[in-house]
């Protein structure tokens, strides 16, 4: 399980430091892909084949279910470790996500989100003051805590 928020920079190349516990959960070879609300996404291995698996499962006569999955797809890249252990994000992913020098990755239970720090600062401010809304509105899907 993937928790906590971290700070780190992006350097000139596009490299940036995942926190060694992340690491060590995702393998050796992982999956970066882009992610909602302007963020990626990464994923350990066995987590992509379940998505993988889900996705397949969309009906491909749903215009929805097919843009999402050539989005996804297509904006996805098998990554693995540099011996400092940095991962090279693509630039399109780095494009995408806005990605210049502060980010900030973070947990998310199966997988890790990789943000901007000004946009992750800005969508944590903004959910922190719904946050109370958003618990409620997840009793409609059986869910209490």
């Amino acid at each position: 399980m993937f928790l906590g928020e971290f700070q780190h920079s992006i350097d000139d190349k596009g490299r940036i430091t995942i926190p060694a516990k992340f690491r060590e959960a995702l393998g050796t070879d992982f999956i970066v892909t882009r992610g909602l609300d302007g963020c990626l996404f990464v994923y350990p291995r066995s987590e992509w084949t379940q998505l993988e698996q889900k996705i397949k499962s969309l009906p491909s006569m749903a215009a929805n279910a097919r843009a999402f999955s050539r989005l996804l797809f297509a904006g996805a890249s098998e990554c693995e470790w540099d011996k400092q252990g940095r991962v090279n994000v693509p630039s399109h992913l780095r494009d995408y996500a806005k990605l210049d020098k502060e980010c900030t990755v973070i947990g998310v239970s199966s997988r890790v989100e990789i943000w901007d720090k000004a946009t992750w600062e800005e969508y944590s401010r903004a959910s922190a003051d719904s946050f109370n809304e958003i618990a409620e509105k997840l009793v409609d899907f059986d869910f209490n805590f």
